[in-house]
C-alpha cells in the first residue's frame, strides 16, 4: 500500500507542474486521435468522390434529364454571310461576321428564307455607325442589342435571343 501512495504523489506533483514523470500513453493519446481523425476524413473523402466517380454523380432520374437537357441545349444559329461595308464616317471601314441565335428550333427553315430582309435591316444598322461608336467594347454590346432588336423587327416576331460577332475587323 505504501507503493500506491509514492504513484499517487508523482502524479499529484507532475499534475502541480512538479517534477513527476508523465506517463508516456497521455502525450502520444492526442498525436494518435489526430492522426486517425485525419485518416477517416481521408478515408470519407475518398470513398465519395469514388462513389461520384463511378455514379456519375446522378441518379437514373437525373441521366434523363441531362439526356433531356443536351438535346435542347444546343442553340440553333444562323450564320450570315459576313458584311463588309463603309461606316459613317469617310474612309472608314467594318468587316463583321454575325451569327443569330434563335428561339425556337421550329422557326429555322422560315427565318432562312427572311435572310434577305435581316441583312438589309443589319447593313442600314451598321452603315449609320461611326468608328468611335463600335470601337470600342461597351459600344460592341449595344451594336449586338441593336442588332438583335431590328432582326426581330425585320422577322415581324421575336426568333432570335442572341447575337455573336464570330468576326469583327475596323479600318
Amino acid at each position: 500500500m505504501v507503493a500506491e501512495k509514492d504513484d499517487i504523489m508523482i502524479d499529484d506533483e507532475a499534475a502541480e507542474g512538479g517534477e513527476g514523470k508523465p506517463s508516456p500513453a497521455k502525450g502520444g493519446g492526442k498525436k494518435k486521435l489526430f492522426i486517425l481523425i485525419g485518416l477517416v476524413l481521408v478515408l470519407g473523402a475518398g470513398g465519395f468522390f469514388g462513389y461520384t466517380l463511378l455514379m456519375g454523380g446522378k441518379g437514373e432520374k437525373g441521366k434523363a434529364e441531362a439526356a433531356h437537357e443536351k438535346e435542347k441545349g444546343k442553340p440553333v444559329l444562323l450564320v450570315l454571310e459576313p458584311f463588309i461595308l463603309n461606316l459613317a464616317e469617310p474612309g472608314r471601314h467594318l468587316k463583321v461576321a454575325v451569327q443569330l441565335e434563335l428561339v425556337r428550333k421550329e422557326d429555322e427553315e422560315w427565318v432562312k428564307e427572311g435572310t434577305a430582309k435581316l441583312r438589309d435591316a443589319v447593313i442600314l444598322l451598321l452603315s449609320s455607325k461611326t468608328a468611335e461608336a463600335v470601337a470600342t467594347p461597351e459600344g460592341k454590346f449595344q451594336l449586338k442589342d441593336e442588332i438583335l432588336l431590328r432582326a426581330n423587327q425585320a422577322m415581324k416576331k421575336e426568333v432570335f435571343k442572341n447575337v455573336y460577332f464570330t468576326e469583327f475587323v475596323m479600318q
